[in-house]
């Protein structure tokens, strides 16, 4: 039985999502010193404007096809920022934002941002916040629920104060896609490993859960840094998540206080161990398409 020209066009296109190479993780900032205090003295390499237009050729140079911009600052002003810029750069092929879950109009919010399809989830600084439990906080919590009837993702960024309440906030909401951004940022520096490796197997029994391979230069030493420091971890987070829940993201620009952005992919490289063709295609963006809905 011959294809419709429909399903001829669907095979088509599910065939290009999965060959598109897709950086999950990265940001675009116009440097403000008061807002953007996070970045210190030194960090001075990424005290400075960074847009579309000084990632295009590198993301060229590196055959990526396309990035999720993520927010940097938390505002709904920083939310639309990102959805202007993917108005003028087809690069941006998805947006995590922000919006304030804990709010009383969260839901008024979200509505306004319905209207962006490009809005595929939301982000908050949970690595920012001194409370351990601010995860399950009951309004953080409703603000969860409101992601989840939208079918909005969101990404997972802490610390270890925060181990406890992810995985009570993850078993809370079976059916919210999570990402856990950076690996939940081990401790490679001091070479930290057993209660950041029992967090990821704990974390992982949750289908609902993907990874993101990214962010790990800047956990390390910035200056003296070899690949093999990264393996022990990133080998692990294979071995918890499988390889249809990882995806490679840079953390671009602020990965460049330590490495270039070529640095960081040969990092990510370090994950293909025994990995088939077709899994190498869902590490460098299958995946993410596919948890994003990138389209």
């Amino acid at each position: 039985m011959l294809l419709n020209w429909e399903q001829i066009i669907w095979a088509n296109h599910a065939r290009r999502l999965l060959l598109m190479r897709i950086d999950s993780h990265q940001h675009f900032w116009i440097f403000n010193a008061v807002r953007d205090a996070w970045i210190t003295d030194d960090m001075e390499t990424i005290r400075q404007n960074f847009l579309p237009i000084d990632l295009a050729s590198v993301l060229k140079s590196n055959r990526i096809d396309g990035t999720i911009a993520v927010q940097a600052s938390q505002s709904h002003e920083e939310t639309q920022f990102l959805v202007d810029l993917s108005t003028m750069y087809a690069m941006i092929k998805g947006v995590v934002g922000w919006v304030d879950l804990q709010s009383e109009d969260v839901e008024q919010h979200l509505a306004h941002f319905s209207q962006y399809s490009v809005i595929k989830g939301f982000r908050h600084v949970i690595e920012a916040e001194e409370d351990p439990d601010f995860l399950i906080r009951p309004a953080f919590l409703r603000g969860i629920k409101a992601l989840t009837a939208r079918q909005y993702t969101y990404d997972l960024l802490i610390r270890p104060r925060h181990y406890g309440s992810t995985l009570a906030c993850v078993e809370q909401n079976p059916e919210q896609r999570f990402v856990l951004d950076h690996m939940a940022k081990p401790a490679i520096r001091t070479r930290e490993f057993d209660e950041w490796a029992a967090f990821i197997e704990k974390l992982a029994a949750f289908p609902n859960v993907f990874c993101k391979v990214s962010g790990l230069v800047t956990e390390a030493d910035w200056k003296n840094w070899t690949l093999d420091d990264f393996k022990p971890y990133i080998q692990h987070v294979v071995a918890s998540f499988g390889k249809q829940r990882i995806m490679f993201g840079t953390d671009w620009p602020v990965c460049l206080v330590a490495a270039t952005y070529e640095d960081v992919m040969q990092i990510a490289d370090t994950a293909l161990i025994d990995f088939s063709a077709e899994e190498q295609l869902a590490f460098w963006g299958g995946n993410a398409a596919r948890f994003y809905g990138v389209k």
